[in-house]
């Protein structure tokens, strides 16, 4: 069995589309958390993951490839809640920078009420794959903590083969005994010095994960952060990786 896993897309359509487009053929798609937040297509990226992706998306002409609808399934992608989700389901962007904040009014904004509803029944944590691959945000024991991977241990393992984590935005990956700890990094705002977008490729038989990389447009996302009236930094630092 061969698993895409993404995480942190932060609104980030035109990243989104590029990973997609890119990533073989899998058995399933899951992803770990922060649909939302940043970068300015919260709604279009709420309804790719839950199954309903977009068109062709106002004056910037963002649209979905016909590969990456493909790795789209109709019943949507396991998706497990993030402080982002949470914040923009709930408003709760307590301990949230200026920048953070202005983006969480921007998706709560730009959000429809079910879209919301979507993100507010996100659960903290699940498991697919029949139990063999976890997903959490950002630890199992604390969703909001920031696991780095040379923190990764076996402890962190329970019943699975796989513990899935976001939050830091760093790419990683630990192969213990007991299972694979991981990161795959984020697809809408890089923060490990490397811009391109990242996802990852789980292959259960072989008992590998592989990390990739994927240019895309990022000015077009800097314009498109211009044009929303968001605080420019969301942007232009896509071009840095941070």
């Amino acid at each position: 069995m061969k698993v895409g896993v993404i995480a942190d897309v932060h609104g980030n359509l035109v990243a989104l589309n590029a990973v997609l487009s890119d990533m073989p053929a899998v058995d399933r798609l899951v992803c770990a958390g922060d649909v939302v937040g940043y970068n300015p297509w919260h709604a279009e990226c709420v309804d790719a993951v839950r199954g309903d992706p977009p068109a062709e998306v106002g004056d910037t002409g963002v649209t979905l490839s016909e590969a990456a609808r493909e790795k789209l399934p109709e019943e949507g992608v396991p998706t497990v809640m993030s402080n982002h989700d949470r914040a923009v389901a709930f408003d709760q962007a307590y301990g949230f920078n200026e920048m953070a904040r202005t983006a969480v009014d921007h998706a709560r904004e730009t959000c429809t009420d079910d879209q919301l509803a979507w993100l507010g029944d996100l659960p903290e944590r699940r498991t697919v794959c029949d139990g063999r691959l976890k997903l959490v945000h950002g630890h199992p024991a604390d969703p909001d903590r920031y696991t780095y991977p040379e923190e990764y241990s076996p402890g962190m393992l329970d019943d699975e083969d796989v513990l899935v984590m976001g939050h830091t935005h760093v790419q990683g990956h630990e192969t213990f005994d007991e299972g694979v700890v991981m990161n795959p990094g984020s697809v809408g705002q890089p923060r490990d010095g490397d811009p391109r977008a990242a996802y990852a490729l789980v292959d259960f038989d072989a008992r590998e994960v592989e990390g990739r990389r994927v240019e895309y447009d990022i000015d077009r996302v800097v314009d498109a952060v211009r044009e929303a009236d968001l605080p420019p930094r969301i942007g232009t630092r896509l071009r840095r990786g941070q």
